[in-house]
């Protein structure tokens, strides 16, 4: 058995629900699908997701929603229309997105979060209609009746553990299973969304519940390149890679696959294969276990921009005993999550997301430093990148990071700050925000 993600864009008109049939009934073994919301039809048009945050948002405001909402089923409409529907399906969906606004019209958060699952979930009704109508047997799957639960977080849900054993329950089933992407339901019975990009996790998780053979990713490139083909032009293709490069590439900014997608599959020790919907004979990328790093210890180089770096000092702090500790308790204080925390003897500093220091955050937690902890200096430097260079073959080569600190040379890049894991999956490297093409580009140079 094999388990199908389809994302937006494999799901985004007419044409492409007909790609999508052609590739789950060309092999048996994908009976279980997993789909997301409409995504972009072309490059100005505006994802399914994004118009329902809108129609969220008027709802909540108690502004006039009938021009969202009307787009909103457009979209539908025009899927269906394409492929020749009845219009039963289409009535079914608005009447289910009007029930939605009438539950939690006064409660915002849960609004937000059902109106933004009702983007996969009617497209699953549809893509299960559509099977139905081309003879073959199809179910819709709610995630409730397939037994993804999940902790009642709005917006950031986590899969509970028992999950797992309700889904082994699917393979009992006949016919292609058709799961919307994106959401679950918490123990009290409410629809609870994923972080954004969570259709990749569901995904996964289903593989994981189900024991498949193999997790399918269908996107919109033909497999996962080396480098972003927007700063670096026809960037070598990547046969293979392990989970934790992978994991490790999508969190510095590879927006192929979800960071936190690949756990249950990584779990489960099942193999995903991302691949093209518009192309779905090219053979991909796998990310798997184990891959020969020999010929190419490093699998890829990711940036990302929008960090800043609070940089600390006081003279002996490596005698002080909880400095470290009490630095990051008053950024907990805060509500704040850090990335690094490169560090010397008498120095320290945290990299995080600078859109967390909004308003007078900042100064708080500078003066919160500076008067708790009797510092030097501190200061916060902003409009950082961070490069993550990754390969697991790098702990068994020589020269990595000195080929590394010559092509920023090369390319006459100061380098800001490095930092290297203990595992040696990726080296860190942080520069100014515009340097960072002309620094990907260089290192591009000399690993590949």
């Amino acid at each position: 058995m094999k388990v199908a993600k389809f994302g937006g864009s494999s799901v985004a008109s007419a044409g492409q629900f007909r790609k999508v049939a052609h590739i789950v009934l060309s092999d048996e073994q994908r009976r279980i699908i997993v789909v997301s919301a409409p995504g972009k039809r072309f490059k100005e048009d505006i994802k399914m997701t994004d118009l329902l945050i809108q129609l969220a948002n008027k709802v909540t405001n108690g502004d006039s929603c009938d021009d969202v909402f009307t787009a909103v089923m457009e979209r539908y409409e025009e899927i269906a229309e394409g492929l020749e529907l009845s219009s039963e399906i289409i009535e079914k969906i608005k009447a289910d997105l009007k029930k939605i606004i009438d539950n939690y019209k006064n409660e915002p958060e849960r609004l937000m979060d059902a109106l933004k699952a009702s983007g996969e979930d009617n497209n699953a009704k549809l893509m299960a209609f559509y099977f139905n109508h081309l003879g073959h047997e199809a179910h819709y799957v709610n995630p409730k009746e397939a037994g993804i639960f999940v902790t009642d977080e709005p917006g950031n849900a986590q899969i509970l553990p028992e999950s797992y054993e309700k889904l082994k329950d699917l393979k009992k089933r006949t016919g292609i299973l058709v799961i919307p992407g994106f959401f679950g339901y918490s123990k009290t019975g409410h629809i609870v969304t994923f972080p954004r990009g969570g259709s990749d996790i569901t995904g996964s998780i289903v593989a994981a519940g189900v024991g498949a053979e193999v997790y399918e990713n269908f996107t919109d490139v033909d497999s996962i390149y080396c480098v972003n083909p927007s700063i670096v032009d026809n960037p070598r293709k990547l046969k293979e890679l392990t989970y934790r490069e992978m994991r490790e590439l999508s969190y510095s900014g590879f927006s192929v696959f979800h960071d936190e997608a690949l756990e249950p599959v990584y779990r489960a020790g099942i193999p995903v294969c991302v691949k093209n919907t518009n192309n779905p004979e090219a053979p991909g990328t796998w990310i798997v276990a184990e891959r020969d790093h020999k010929e190419q210890p490093i699998a890829g180089i990711a940036s990302d921009t929008g960090f800043c770096s609070i940089n600390i000092s006081k003279y002996l702090m490596n005698r002080e005993i909880g400095f470290g500790r009490k630095v990051l308790q008053i950024l907990e204080d805060e509500g704040i999550s850090y990335e690094h925390t490169p560090s010397g003897i008498d120095n320290m500093s945290i990299i995080l997301r600078a859109a967390q220091l909004e308003g007078e955050k900042e100064q708080r937690i500078i003066d919160r430093i500076q008067t708790e902890l009797n510092v030097d200096d501190i200061h916060v430097e902003r409009n950082l990148a961070l490069i993550m260079v990754v390969g697991e073959g790098m702990e068994q080569t020589v020269g990595v990071a000195a080929k590394a600190t010559m092509a920023f040379a090369k390319a006459n890049v100061n380098i800001e700050m490095i930092n290297q894991g203990s595992s040696e999956v990726s080296m860190m490297f942080g520069v100014k925000e515009e340097a960072v093409n002309r620094a990907v580009k260089a290192l591009y140079e000399v690993y590949f």
